[in-house]
């Protein structure tokens, strides 16, 4: 068939095997996110440990990200870009602000209609002379 269609012999001896691929789905698109050892999430709460901030996706905040993509069509190599969007800014303002604790990233923050809620210390600690 793949002959006829008109695939030149070479190519098709690279093709042994054709297997249908199925599209990935919301649960799937929150598990690349999440449980992978090099995962996304796990790769920015690392960046923004090291300034001593935690970082916390909630569970509806990660499944907007994996709706977004699906919207999007652009499956799971989108979701790095997707989280790039909603990560910029926050990756730049932690540094410059040691009073940040936390970050909670929830759905209206990747959606865009609300900022994330930033925890603050109650105050530095001053040195004791």
């Amino acid at each position: 068939d793949i002959l006829k269609y008109g695939i030149i012999p070479e190519l098709v001896g690279r093709l042994p095997v054709i297997t249908p691929l199925h599209s990935l789905g919301r649960e799937d698109l929150v598990r690349i996110l999440t449980e992978p050892k090099n995962a996304i999430v796990k790769q920015y709460q690392t960046m923004l440990g090291f300034d001593n901030v935690d970082l916390e996706f909630t569970q509806d905040a990660l499944e907007a990200v994996a709706d977004k993509a699906i919207e999007m069509n652009i499956g799971a190599r989108g979701l790095r870009s997707i989280m790039e969007s909603i990560m910029t800014d926050i990756m730049y303002s932690v540094p410059s602000d040691e009073t940040i604790e936390k970050i909670v990233i929830n759905a209206a923050c990747v959606n865009g209609t609300e900022k994330p809620d930033i925890i603050h210390r109650d105050s530095l600690q001053s040195p004791a002379i």
